[in-house]
C-alpha cells in the first residue's frame, strides 16, 4: 500500500496511505460534510465521559474544555458547508469508529482506560489527515482552514493521553495504547469505498 511521507505522529502504528488522500482531495465536499459530523461526534464523546465519570474531576474539567472546543469547530465547518451550498445532512459512517470501539473492553477501570486511549488515537488520526489536507489540498482557503485546527487537534490526543496517565500507571497506559494501535492502523489498512475523514 502506497503512503505518504509525512512526520511520524505520536501514537500512530502506520501512516496514512496516499490512497486516502487522492480520494479525499477528489471528494472535498463529502470530507467537509464528514468533518462537521466528526466534529459533533467528538463533543458527543467528550460529553458522554463526562456523564459516565462525573466524580472524575480532572477528566470533567478537562473535557468540559474540549467538548466547547469541537462544537466551535462544528460551526465553522458547517459555515464551510453554507458557503459551499452543501445542506447540512445524514452521511453513513464509514466502520473506523465501530469497529474501533468494539475492543473496547466492558468491566471498569479497563473500560475507561480503553475509552481515553482510543479517543487519544481517533484524535491523533485526525490531526494527521487534516495536516495532509492542509497541505495538499489545491484550494488555498481551504488548506489555511484545516492548517488552523490542527493544533487543536494535537492538542486533544495529548489531553486525553494526560488523562490515561492520570487515572491509570504509565506502563499500563503504554502497553494497552501499543496494542489498540495496531487495531487502528489494521481497520484503515483497506481504504474505505466512500470518501470520509476516517475512511
Amino acid at each position: 500500500m502506497s503512503v505518504l511521507p509525512a512526520t511520524k505522529i505520536k501514537f500512530l502504528v502506520a501512516p496514512t496511505s496516499a490512497a486516502w488522500l487522492q480520494q479525499a482531495l477528489s471528494n472535498l465536499d463529502i470530507i467537509l460534510l464528514d468533518h462537521s459530523h466528526c466534529e459533533r461526534k467528538a463533543a458527543s464523546a467528550a460529553l458522554n465521559f463526562m456523564f459516565r465519570y462525573p466524580s472524575s474531576q480532572a477528566l470533567v474539567r478537562a473535557l468540559t474544555a474540549i467538548a466547547q472546543e469541537e462544537l466551535s469547530h462544528f460551526e465553522l465547518v458547517n459555515q464551510w458547508l453554507e458557503r459551499r451550498q452543501i445542506a447540512l445532512g445524514p452521511l453513513p459512517p464509514p466502520p473506523y469508529g465501530a469497529a474501533l470501539k468494539a475492543h473496547i473492553r466492558h468491566h471498569e477501570p479497563d473500560r475507561m482506560l480503553d475509552m481515553l486511549l482510543v479517543s487519544a488515537l481517533i484524535e491523533a488520526r485526525s490531526h494527521e489527515r487534516l495536516g495532509l489536507l492542509a497541505q495538499h489540498c489545491p484550494e488555498p482557503d481551504l488548506a489555511q482552514f484545516y492548517h488552523s485546527l490542527m493544533a487543536s487537534e494535537a492538542r486533544h490526543y495529548g489531553v486525553y493521553w494526560t488523562l490515561a496517565t492520570t487515572y491509570f500507571q504509565r506502563s499500563q497506559a503504554e502497553q494497552r495504547l501499543a496494542e489498540l494501535a495496531v487495531v487502528e492502523s489494521n481497520i484503515l489498512a483497506t481504504l474505505h469505498p466512500e470518501p470520509r475523514v476516517h475512511s
